[in-house]
């Protein structure tokens, strides 16, 4: 499905290099014979992916800086020229959202808009793919899963917020960089949504497999708040071939390709918090204990699955890993660093085989 030889020497600029999803990013394009260049916060304190697989030698610039800096952004942008934006920098948290919510909508909204003014001004850019989140739909609670034509929407700060960047992507999409008629010269910009990605090299906090990694590491219960919140569990990797081939797409054919994409797992990987918490465990072995305590005072929906049918038909994508599969390439990765193997060695290895499946 993906092009490897589209990838092989261009010019790619990521957002939120640093944080979990934009280290496999730039880890999968590197091995793809990709130049990326990255713009993000510094990464956080402890353990981390950037850190542990030393991300940040192996790209061709590493900028730390805030997405709410439009001028610093923009720098950053022009001076690396890519032809492709992965725009993946935002605050990620349910949790955090709740306490910081202006934080929160500044970075997750606001930075989208500075990250597309900044590409107005960038004239090697060919397409921007804006990942969001399988939260930005309002969620009914029924068995249904989500495709791209239901209703965005939000009842708490971190989906609203991510809603609402949806919003920000297609005005931008109708008004500057994809307006019908223009002709050549027009950038591609679509909005993608995963599902609840995990694996290795996350210690993200408010998180259930980086909760469960330090957790059994120390050898501690898991205690769970949620334990039959239904969420589309999918390994961090699957997703992105995905978002490569709609890349090489969108750069084709702008204004067949630019719109929302799901790109979730199949619908009987949507599954509750419990039995993902139940199969960590059994993963990790010794030391792995899981406790329920609910926790109601925060509200997160409790039922959410993706249809990503769209994204099979026309772009020939499909989930390769099922939930145990992931679960055993997440605990294989954390066990490695606990070890101190060489995790970068095992990414590439991870992210071949994933492509090899693809």
């Amino acid at each position: 499905m993906v092009n490897a030889a589209f990838w092989q020497g261009r010019q790619a600029f990521i957002t939120g290099h640093t944080g979990f999803m934009g280290g496999w990013l730039a880890s999968l394009l590197l091995g793809l014979g990709a130049k990326v260049s990255g713009y993000a916060l510094a990464p956080q304190d402890g353990p981390g992916f950037f850190e542990a697989t030393d991300l940040g030698s192996r790209l061709q610039e590493s900028v730390i800086g805030d997405v709410r800096d439009a001028s610093v952004l923009e720098a950053a942008l022009i001076a690396a020229s890519p032809s492709v934006v992965f725009h993946l920098a935002a605050q990620p948290l349910v949790r955090r959202a709740y306490s910081e919510p202006e934080f929160t909508f500044a970075t997750n909204v606001m930075g989208t808009v500075n990250l597309l003014e900044a590409v107005r001004r960038c004239p090697s850019v060919k397409a921007v793919l804006v990942v969001t989140t399988d939260k930005v739909y309002t969620n009914m609670n029924t068995t249904r899963p989500y495709c791209e034509t239901d209703r965005l929407g939000g009842r708490e700060p971190y989906s609203a917020s991510k809603a609402a960047a949806e919003m920000v992507v297609d005005a931008y999409r109708h008004s500057y960089l994809v307006p019908p008629g223009v002709g050549e010269g027009r950038v591609g910009l679509a909005a993608i949504r995963a599902g609840n990605i995990f694996g290795g090299g996350d210690w993200a906090a408010d998180r259930i497999v980086p909760d469960a990694v330090r957790s059994f590491q120390a050898g501690r219960p898991l205690v769970l708040r949620n334990p039959a919140s239904t969420r589309p569990w999918q390994h961090v990797l699957d997703p992105l071939p995905g978002y490569l081939h709609l890349a090489e797409n969108l750069c084709a054919d702008p204004g067949a390709f630019s719109e929302g994409w799901n790109f979730g797992p199949v619908v009987h990987d949507c599954r509750p918090v419990g039995t993902l918490a139940q199969l960590l465990g059994d993963a990790w072995g010794e030391g792995a204990e899981v406790r329920v305590e609910p926790n109601n005072r925060i509200f997160e929906e409790r039922l959410l699955a993706l249809d990503s049918a769209k994204a099979g038909r026309r772009l020939g994508w499909i989930p390769r890993w099922n939930l145990e599969a992931a679960v055993a390439r997440t605990v294989e990765w954390y066990k490695t660093y606990y070890s101190r193997g060489d995790v970068w060695a095992l990414t590439q290895s991870q992210c071949a085989t994933l492509m090899k499946a693809a």
